[in-house]
């Protein structure tokens, strides 16, 4: 990014966490004239970028400030201040500036045209540093402490490579992350540093995971994709038959173990949500762009030469022959290869009720380890969405996945992570209170 002549604040500002929120939020306010220090407890910087998006790392999406806050559900009104002020036509302009171009594939994900994460990596890395930052990484901060009456400074303890040490600083922008992928060294530590501090920490519990259910019949599918879905979840108090509590449309993936791919995992924030994930209903709609009229009237001819299709072929103009032979075998067992005309009203019923609101059971997810992003954190009623300062502690700031914000997969999470870093930073370096 283009390097601005700033005069220095005097102020010394300690980052906590080398993600994408904490190297925007460490670049930034290093560029508005703060000493800053970064603090990474792993060997290198953004480890989650680079493993994310099967390591192409999907920076941003395809739409506007409003779209990408859409996403968020609960926390749609926290993130418009920050993301309105730096939305992904800017992150996107960020990336050119610093060398990276982009690329827009067809669901809308915004990628590097490289296909390479590292590059991501890499141009926040430099950047940050070519803005004066001091990077400190296997800095593992043990304690946060505020500024006391003998001392108006915080101070941060940690251990470096093995040997005990404090840093003093004006100002702390926790940017250290969630649960989601611990082995990429996000293991939730910020949670207690922030409770001791007098932060609520909402629940804490997996989203963008994939779900752990469906039955002989569907683990068989393993590995078929189909690009087109829709698939609805109607939890404990959205029950059946009224509207579901949220509903996605994407590509899903039978796994050996249960569901995954885009739309099963935007959905499974909400079914995490509840104690026993079972008692929520998941309803898949296989031909979205198909009514329920139509299959009918396709259905029902029954004279003549469409009556002499297969039911297997009929299935087939919709879905992969190995899901319309599994129909066909759940439906009509006795007799997978019969002709329309002879197919019984009832079986053809369920075949219709099958492509149009399969139910599939979900016992589970994959847990933290498997997921993209952590649903929970700090609440966000105790932060200010301008500023990103805590409403309890001046002079504390927290930014990207810490705060209780998830949003679909596509880039969203991202975004999000350096529009509140960016509010972080510019609003830390300023020397009168933000």
């Amino acid at each position: 990014m283009t390097q601005v002549a700033t005069q220095s604040t005097g102020l010394h500002i300690v980052v906590v966490g080398a993600g994408a929120a904490g190297m925007m939020a460490a670049a930034v306010a290093a560029r508005s004239g703060a000493r800053v220090t970064l603090l990474e407890k792993n060997t290198k910087t953004g480890v989650k970028i680079l493993m994310s998006g099967g390591t192409r790392c999907n920076i941003t999406h395809d739409t506007d400030s409003k779209g990408i806050t859409e996403a968020f559900g609960h926390a749609k009104r926290f993130l418009q201040p920050s993301i309105g002020k730096f939305g992904p036509s800017d992150v996107i302009a960020m990336f050119h500036e610093l060398g990276v171009e982009t690329k827009r594939e067809e669901t809308g994900k915004i990628f590097p045209v490289s296909n390479r994460a590292i590059d991501v990596r890499d141009a926040l890395h430099q950047s940050m540093l070519n803005a004066g930052v001091r990077l400190e990484l296997r800095c593992s901060v043990q304690n946060i402490q505020p500024p006391s009456d003998s001392s108006n400074q915080w101070r941060i303890s940690f251990d470096q490579n093995g040997r005990a040490d404090e840093l003093f600083a004006d100002r702390v922008i926790v940017t250290s992350g969630g649960r989601s992928w611990p082995g990429c060294g996000t293991t939730g530590d910020g949670y207690e540093w922030l409770r001791a501090l007098g932060h609520t920490i909402v629940a804490t519990r997996p989203a963008l995971v994939p779900l752990v259910g469906g039955t002989d019949a569907t683990q068989a599918l393993s590995g078929l994709t189909l690009p087109d879905v829709n698939v609805s979840v109607f939890t404990p108090d959205h029950r059946s038959g009224k509207k579901p509590k949220i509903q996605r449309r994407s590509s899903w993936l039978f796994t050996h173990f249960g569901f995954s791919g885009p739309a099963a995992m935007d959905v499974s924030g909400v079914m995490t949500a509840y104690d026993r994930i079972q008692d929520s209903v998941m309803r898949l709609d296989l031909v979205p762009e198909t009514s329920e009229p139509q299959l009918r009237e396709i259905f029902g001819r029954r004279a003549g030469e469409a009556g002499k299709r297969s039911v297997t072929n009929i299935l087939q103009q919709w879905v992969p022959s190995r899901l319309a032979l599994a129909i066909c075998e759940e439906c009509h067992p006795a007799n997978t290869n019969c002709k329309l005309a002879e197919l019984p009203n009832k079986e053809a019923n369920l075949m219709i009720e099958k492509l149009k609101r399969w139910h599939l059971p979900v016992n589970g997810t994959r847990g933290f380890a498997k997921a993209e992003v952590t649903a929970g954190g700090v609440k966000l009623s105790e932060v200010d969405p301008r500023t990103m300062q805590s409403r309890l502690a001046n002079g504390l700031f927290i930014a990207g996945e810490i705060l209780d914000v998830d949003g679909w997969i596509g880039g969203y999470n991202f975004q999000a992570a350096f529009s509140t870093g960016r509010s972080a930073g510019l609003a830390a370096s300023q020397i009168e209170d933000a």
